[in-house]
């Protein structure tokens, strides 16, 4: 008999072997980042419908009342002034918070305190008494300073930052001594060193720093709502918590809230695309 041979046999793939590697993970990706999103798509959908079509469970396609809901909501239930005093408090809160951070980390860096260590610790125990937890005795004290129903009581408490500390000192800590010491040798004074040299090297820091306290300090709902009694003077989160109060035959408004609801997201959002690019550097940076 005539010796077999041992010849390979093919194995038949599969669709699954036959995709490139890369398809899969993107098929992944586009699943996961859908499914996110849906929360945000399905609002959008309700602010555009009637409380009526809201109610209709089998109803997923854009209402009859278009951009009447937003429109509502501007006028009609004052979320435009809610939305201006936000934008204020959020800014006011950012600048004093940012430039505060950058002092306190410029001192605990560069400058020989006694105690310094300590000092910092102190300042790091400052997070165990967030606004919420001292919000009795913070109240007795706008009170006390008359500050109630003011710009000061909305952005007094936040303004200091232990977090914020920590970033820019970990980051100037980071920097090389050798630019610290050119600059004493060239006579630069504190303030010229931090704008003229911190400040630039710290760009991807600050905008990480801004976007969070911008984002922080336009979702506060408590303190607002505790501080200030004046319907004109309240903020976006107060607002929605307002419109969610009106009723309509006995009906919540759900597309209503929806428009105030997306109107809220949109600030937010501006800022992240407007201070993206140096958080994009500074991550290209720590990656190298």
């Amino acid at each position: 008999m005539a010796a077999e041979t041992n010849q390979p046999t093919a194995r038949s793939t599969g669709f699954a072997d036959r995709l490139p590697d890369h398809v899969p993970m993107h098929l992944g990706l586009v699943a996961a980042i859908a499914l996110m999103a849906s929360p945000l798509v399905l609002a959008v959908v309700m602010s555009t419908q009637t409380t009526t079509e809201v109610y209709q469970v089998t109803n997923l396609g854009i209402g009859s009342r278009g951009l009447s809901n937003y429109q509502a909501a501007l006028t009609e239930h004052n979320f435009a002034t809610y939305m201006v005093n936000s934008l204020v408090m959020s800014v006011v809160v950012v600048v004093a918070k940012v430039a505060l951070s950058l002092l306190a980390a410029l001192a605990l860096v560069y400058y020989e305190l006694p105690y310094e260590r300590a000092v910092f610790m102190f300042i790091l125990l400052t997070l165990l008494l967030p606004v919420p937890v001292r919000i009795v005795p913070l109240f007795q004290l706008m009170a006390d300073l008359g500050w109630t129903n003011t710009l000061l009581a909305l952005t007094g408490p936040y303004v200091a930052s232990a977090t914020a500390v920590f970033l820019f000192r970990q980051h100037f800590l980071s920097i090389p001594d050798s630019l610290v010491e050119t600059a004493r040798v060239d006579g630069v004074g504190p303030l010229r060193f931090l704008f003229g040299v911190l400040v630039p090297m710290s760009r991807g820091m600050i905008a990480g720093v801004c976007v969070i306290t911008f984002i922080y300090a336009w979702n506060q709902f408590l303190w607002p709502l505790v501080a200030v009694t004046d319907k004109s003077s309240q903020v976006v989160q107060v607002g929605i918590r307002y419109i969610q109060g009106s009723a309509q035959a006995g009906l919540t408004q759900w597309g209503l809230i929806m428009a105030a609801a997306v109107l809220t997201l949109l600030p937010p959002l501006l800022v992240l695309l407007a201070l993206h690019r140096p958080l994009l550097e500074t991550f290209a940076i720590q990656q190298k």
